[in-house]
């Protein structure tokens, strides 16, 4: 089947010109000024802009998580990516603890086979690094997996040492992969959490009031001083922060290999949406929380000086009413996560 697209703006990652295109069973056979091809379908794209699919890096899709799990899997999850103008995402498999990564490489295997709409890939959580998650990322990297996200925060869950952080940063240096962080002091955010249930504070702002940007910043300046020391390039994932940003941008001026992606909702919403009538705060809670409105300017600096690489989704939602529900009364319990 061939479809004809005339008079578009088409927009790549190098240039943008007026043409026509000319796809034949999905793919693109022709470029150039009024082409007269037959075809089966005429689209008139003026005034309309031409893009490539896009690459979303980082979702979540049915992804179990505070006792629930996210609301979309690869067929509801996929299939919004389309509509979207996504046609590739980069999904997270979980390794748990106790298990191996070989294992959770297989079991995301399943959650996709036969339901994704796009193309998908994975990186790679590791919820613990030992003599055998260290050989299994190798393994991985073999199959395509060339990404492995750590945490400094979420203690008992998926937080890490700093001893565990290094070796996982050896080990991709040693193999060509890349480590990604999330990035916040997870012991400091825990005391805050319990101090202000202690006081009553209950609240969905106050999942924002105890993650601090501070507990970003200094988390980030730990895990560059710890790249460095390994000699290995890292990566931080939905950085929030204008505190973490300089810690980002001051490496990279050392010339260090450092990057990092910011998401949609730090760029256009902020902390206000907190303060929503009732229990509507709940729709934000995610991790990092959104920051008060000052911090947006300078992610929008980022992504324009390349101090920012990448703008992902961090898609993870939970339904308010059947989810979010469940921290109704203990903001602690709103499952972390929004659509993106």
């Amino acid at each position: 089947m061939k479809t004809l697209i005339k008079n578009g703006h088409i927009v790549t990652a190098v240039d943008d010109y007026h043409a026509d295109l000319l796809i034949d069973d999905g793919v693109i056979m022709q470029i150039g000024k009024n082409l007269s091809a037959q075809a089966d379908d005429v689209l008139d794209a003026q005034g309309l802009l031409i893009l490539p699919g896009g690459i979303d890096v980082h979702t979540h899709f049915d992804m179990p998580f505070g006792g629930t799990t996210s609301s979309d899997d690869f067929e509801t999850g996929t299939r919004a990516a389309a509509f979207g103008g996504t046609t590739t995402i980069i999904d997270f498999a979980i390794q748990q603890r106790g298990h191996s990564a070989q294992e959770a490489f297989e079991t995301w295997l399943g959650k996709a086979e036969g339901k994704a709409s796009i193309d998908y890939g994975f990186h790679m959580i590791l919820s613990e690094v030992t003599p055998a998650t260290l050989a299994d990322m190798g393994w991985l990297v073999d199959r395509g997996v060339t990404s492995f996200k750590l945490f400094t925060a979420y203690p008992g869950v998926f937080m890490v040492s700093d001893g565990e952080i290094f070796q996982a940063l050896q080990r991709a240096g040693e193999i060509g992969a890349l480590i990604a962080m999330h990035a916040e002091n997870g012991s400091v955010i825990d005391v805050l959490v319990q101090q202000a249930l202690a006081k009553g504070h209950t609240e969905p702002k106050y999942h924002a009031l105890t993650r601090p940007p501070q507990a970003e910043a200094e988390a980030t300046h730990r895990v560059i001083a710890l790249a460095e020391m390994a000699n290995s390039p890292v990566y931080f994932v939905h950085l929030s922060a204008l505190q973490a940003l300089d810690e980002v941008t001051m490496a990279r001026d050392k010339g260090q290999a450092v990057f990092a992606e910011t998401c949609p909702q730090y760029l256009f919403l902020d902390y206000t949406n907190y303060e929503e009538e009732g229990f509507n705060g709940a729709k934000y809670v995610m991790s990092p929380p959104l920051r008060t409105h000052e911090h947006a300017p300078h992610l929008w600096r980022g992504l324009a000086g390349n101090d920012l690489q990448v703008v992902s989704t961090d898609h993870c939602p939970f339904c308010m009413k059947e989810q979010k529900i469940l921290g109704r009364d203990d903001f602690s319990k709103i499952p972390n996560g929004a659509l993106g």
